[in-house]
């Protein structure tokens, strides 16, 4: 059968690359950009482009109509530190936003449905280290709870109408191709910018805030395996914990001087983001992933530093 798959939120960190990725695989004709903005990337000339308002719903309904989607990637979000700045618009586009795309989906008989959570979903009260697939999640910010919201969405979905919806519960992501979205994890990318073009920077988090990580390519080739995984192979319709590395603003400082040995961090004054990451796991056990669908990530701590600095300098 062939492919028409649709991304919407295109224009963010991860759908840069992921629809690249997907043209790669599909053909450029066969995958749908949407975007409440204009790409600024070489997306925008290389295959079909939509605007789409993820929260009109007349809009969505003619891009479904249009294309009869076989797979939809929804990616359209605001990120941790942007949604406190404004909690209702937050939930407005996070939660109403996913609503809207698993009616369509369930209407237009879209065959698969990607939406991705977040380690945000869990809280000061989960576990830290290793966290596991099923604990107590208690997130404290706007967007942790709408990504919570929305796993049980998903998985009520798949319960009641048998939507073939698959997630992801992304770390912080690194990435030297698109700008960061205004999460909590931004630091490990702006470092890299600012190690190449001052030789310091200010972590806006503690020397010893450790967060789980993924670099880029590893969180594009995890997405697309498990949309290509046999639907029998899918045990976890809420979301499945994924992760690539666990590291401090210090030790990943350490790993950049490597490279750039006068490289020098310092530390800002206190930033609403630090409140953030302390509620957040240190490390996550991703093992169901591992066992469902064979995830493995390819990319460690000094693999994906000596991979950004090289493509920054160019």
């Amino acid at each position: 059968m062939l492919e028409k798959i649709v991304v919407i939120g295109s224009n963010g960190q991860i759908g840069t690359e992921l629809v690249t990725e997907l043209r790669k695989n599909y053909g450029d004709g066969n995958v749908i950009a949407c975007d409440i903005r204009r790409p600024d990337y070489d997306i925008k000339n290389a295959g079909p482009f939509e605007f789409i308002n993820v929260l009109d719903k007349d809009i969505l309904n003619q891009l479904f109509r249009k294309y009869k989607p076989t797979q939809v990637y929804l990616l359209a979000a605001l990120l941790s530190a942007t949604g406190e700045q404004n909690p209702k618009l937050a939930w407005d586009l996070n939660m109403n936003g996913l609503l809207n795309v698993l009616e369509l989906a369930l209407e237009y008989k879209t065959a698969r449905l990607y939406w991705p959570s977040s380690i945000a979903v869990f809280g000061p009260n989960s576990p830290k280290d290793k966290t596991p697939q099923y604990c107590i999640m208690d997130p404290n910010t706007v967007y942790g709870i709408s990504k919570l919201a929305g796993e049980r969405w998903c998985e009520y979905y798949f319960q009641r109408y048998g939507l073939d919806i698959r997630s992801i519960r992304y770390p912080g992501l690194i990435s030297w191709k698109a700008a960061p979205g205004g999460g909590t994890t931004d630091y490990a990318i702006h470092i890299f910018h600012d190690a190449l073009k001052k030789g310091s920077y200010q972590s806006f988090l503690s020397a010893d805030t450790e967060l789980p990580m993924m670099y880029m390519d590893d969180a594009i080739r995890g997405t697309i395996e498990l949309m290509d995984a046999p639907k029998e192979k899918i045990n976890i319709r809420s979301s499945y914990n994924l992760t690539g590395m666990s590291f401090t603003p210090e030790v990943l400082a350490e790993e950049i001087r490597k490279h750039i040995p006068n490289f020098k961090l310092g530390y800002t004054e206190y930033d609403q983001r630090q409140a953030i990451a302390a509620s957040w796991p240190k490390s996550i056990n991703d093992s169901q992933a591992q066992q469902d669908w064979n995830w493995k990530p390819e990319f460690n701590l000094s693999k994906m530093t000596v991979d950004m600095l090289i493509n920054l300098k160019k």
